[in-house]
């Protein structure tokens, strides 16, 4: 059986914070409206249920805990490279 479809969108301005922050997190239909949002938005969607799980766990706009500063990265690269900007792209 398939569980709920998760969703956890990260903000990341390097002026103003010292690490990424979850600004919306939420499972089944508000899910599915953050992921249309983004893509509303031309926000690229990056899937990895594994990370979803973990940053479901972080408070709605606290900044992400140190152990999760390299998958974010991973992230934050791939999302640099997609948009085809900054060092990455």
């Amino acid at each position: 059986m398939e569980g709920r479809k998760q969703a956890v969108a990260v903000r990341y301005d390097q002026e103003k914070e010292t690490a990424p922050r979850v600004v919306a997190k939420g499972k089944g239909h508000l899910a599915e409206k953050i992921i249309a949002t983004a893509k509303e938005h031309g926000i690229p969607i990056y899937e990895d249920r594994d990370l979803v799980t973990m940053l479901s766990a972080v408070e709605l706009f606290d900044e992400i805990p140190p152990e999760l500063y390299a998958a974010v990265a991973e992230v934050l690269v791939w999302v640099y490279r997609v948009n085809k900007k900054g060092p990455f792209g």
